[in-house]
């Protein structure tokens, strides 16, 4: 699955130029030695060019738990300004289930429209679906609809977000899609989906990013509209 055009070469490259802009941050206290950064900045070289990474070989590598390496990995790339990325064909196969990647595509694909379809015109410019969290939401729910267990906690760190985020952001999929990403236990009054929708705004969004968060606690919302 190695695009052919991409050479050893051009990973270590990348990996290089990544810990050089590292070298140059404030704030390297996270960082657990330099086999650790060298083996992110290698992970983070092979997402950039595309090119599928072994990452529980690399975690094995480094010497550090997963928990450690997942929250240094996020924090690396944001110090360098690279925004977390998550692939569903990468999900399933690290998950054990592939055969859940053509419903998670689907899935965002009508989430996606008819979200849009719900929202007024003038704020349909607005909403942004590239943040990881909601590809991630989205293969969360459908592994529950197809009764697979995947590790949530691990789903979170992977896309670099809160627990707290990452309920919220689920519930609207839900809402909207029901077909396929709901189970019959969870389906809800359908004339609460369009108030969700237009609560759903960045200045209502008040994410608890530290302990634990009840999901019952939680409003229904989805952070779709880009700030700025």
């Amino acid at each position: 699955m190695r695009d052919a055009s991409v050479t050893a070469e051009m990973v270590i490259f990348e990996a290089a130029r990544a810990i050089t802009e590292l070298s140059g941050a404030a704030n390297l206290s996270l960082m657990q030695g330099e086999v650790c950064k060298a083996v992110i900045c290698l992970e983070i070289a092979t997402n950039k060019l595309q090119v599928l990474f072994d990452r529980q070989s690399a975690i094995k590598l480094s010497g550090m738990s997963e928990k450690a390496y997942n929250r240094s990995f996020n924090a690396m790339q944001n110090l360098i300004g690279l925004k977390t990325t998550l692939d569903i064909r990468e999900l399933g196969i690290q998950f054990g289930c592939v055969r859940l990647i053509c419903f998670v595509q689907k899935g965002l694909s009508l989430y996606k429209d008819r979200f849009l379809a719900a929202l007024p015109a003038p704020r349909r410019a607005s909403a942004d679906f590239s943040r990881p969290v909601f590809t991630a939401t989205a293969f969360y729910l459908c592994a529950k609809r197809h009764k697979l267990k995947v590790d949530k906690i691990k789903l979170i760190e992977l896309c670099g977000t809160s627990e707290s985020e990452f309920t919220s952001v689920r519930h609207a999929p839900v809402s909207l899609c029901f077909d396929v990403f709901g189970i019959a236990k969870e389906k809800k009054d359908p004339k609460a989906v369009k108030g969700q929708l237009l609560d759903a705004l960045p200045s209502k969004r008040k994410y608890e990013d530290d302990g634990d968060v009840s999901e019952d606690s939680i409003d229904d919302e989805d952070g779709l509209e880009k700030m700025g």
